[in-house]
């Protein structure tokens, strides 16, 4: 993935970036403290997992659309969530990224949904990015499905328990729109992002792309050995 252009149309999201990279996965809680003092903020809208006390905190920025974020929930996700996040050690905080405006209209069906629900609907858009995303069709046409973004995101929340007119209600959300671009514009201005995943652990940016968990794992560590 390469490029990166903001695109704001009367409040419909979306900035459009270069880099491709990975997510995650599974139900977690969505409770967000006031946060930070050291480079980063938590705000109540975060989606969030772990012990919102905890001394480190990573902050992954994310597209749904993006088959790195996929391959990053595929690979190293669970260990992350198993060693760190269910530990209490990391409170981890997911933020998307959009890098199209079909990433807003998935971020939103996401958040209509009950909030034990969010984090396995991410996980679902990642696994099945072939019935819905425009790049995952270009990058391998003979595995994509026909469903067209639209209908693959109608298809994805009927699944996770919606109907038709309650898909078609969520993407027309105009408010979230605005909050969605204000996430983007405030991660590209305070951490440079310009690809996804990226990943800013206490305030700083540890890079971005498929990190494999053996170097995330040290550098969690070295940052959790500072804090004691």
């Amino acid at each position: 993935m390469s490029g990166k252009n903001l695109w704001i149309i009367l409040g419909v999201v979306v900035l459009i970036a270069a880099a491709g990279i990975g997510y995650y996965l599974t139900s977690g809680s969505s409770t967000a403290t006031a946060g930070g003092g050291k480079g980063y903020e938590i705000v109540p809208t975060d989606k969030t997992l772990g012990d919102p006390k905890a001394k480190v905190v990573l902050i992954e920025y994310a597209a749904p659309s993006c088959p790195v974020c996929a391959a990053f929930n595929a690979q190293s996700f669970s260990q992350l969530k198993a060693k760190y996040i269910d530990t209490g050690k990391v409170f981890y905080v997911f933020r998307v990224f959009p890098l199209r405006a079909d990433d807003g209209s998935a971020e939103k069906i996401a958040r209509c949904l009950p909030e034990d629900k969010y984090f396995s609907f991410i996980d679902l858009l990642f696994k099945n990015q072939a019935k819905w995303d425009v790049e995952f069709s270009q990058l391998n046409p003979a595995l994509a499905t026909p469903e067209g973004v639209h209908d693959g995101l109608v298809l994805l929340g009927r699944i996770a328990g919606m109907s038709r007119e309650q898909v078609d209600q969520c993407m027309e959300n105009k408010a979230e729109d605005e909050r969605i671009n204000k996430v983007s514009s405030d991660g590209e201005s305070r951490y440079s992002i310009t690809g996804t995943p990226t990943f800013i652990l206490n305030g700083t940016s540890i890079g971005s792309g498929n990190i494999p968990f053996d170097n995330m794992s040290k550098l969690l560590d070295t940052e959790l050995a500072k804090q004691h």
